[in-house]
């Protein structure tokens, strides 16, 4: 039986970040969750509560800009096979992608699009690249528009010929 891994198969279509995207988005992440810390720092709250959730609230989006710029490091990639990340990660095999979503009033990823699966995948997220949620699979994020639209079109019509 040949191997159909995602490495050998040629790539049809490449899903990258915006540079101009990535870093305002990770910048925007960034100054909110500085300036909640110095916020609960400079200003306590006279209720205890208040500052622990300031603090909690900055750290997590500081941690959140961080992850955010390792993910969006590297792009996504869509061989015959599967829809996956440069690092290997698969987000969805072709042959379990049931629809493409990417209408005005789907629920999907800023400039991106949503996928619909057969079953349920195990749940994952790569912040301003992708989220996998149940069934659905939503692409997009800090991507470039034109390329999410040429990815989509390409999923598409490939699961029209199955």
């Amino acid at each position: 039986m040949p191997d159909t891994s995602a490495e050998i198969l040629p790539v049809l279509a490449e899903l990258r970040p915006s540079p101009p995207r990535r870093v305002v988005g990770v910048v925007l992440l960034a100054v909110l969750g500085a300036s909640l810390v110095y916020l609960a720092l400079t200003y306590p709250a006279a209720a205890i509560g208040w500052t622990v959730f300031l603090l909690g609230f900055g750290a997590a989006c500081l941690w959140l800009s961080v992850r955010m710029w390792q993910s969006t490091g590297q792009g996504l990639m869509l061989t015959r096979a599967a829809l996956s990340d440069h690092h290997g990660v698969v987000l969805a095999r072709v042959d379990q992608i049931r629809a493409v979503r990417r209408g005005v009033f789907a629920f999907k990823p800023a400039g991106g699009f949503t996928l619909l699966l057969a079953e349920a995948a195990p749940r994952g997220w790569a912040p301003g690249l992708w989220w996998r949620l149940g069934r659905s699979v939503g692409v997009g994020g800090v991507t470039h528009r034109h390329e999410a639209r040429y990815m989509a079109e390409v999923l598409n019509a490939m699961i029209r010929k199955e």
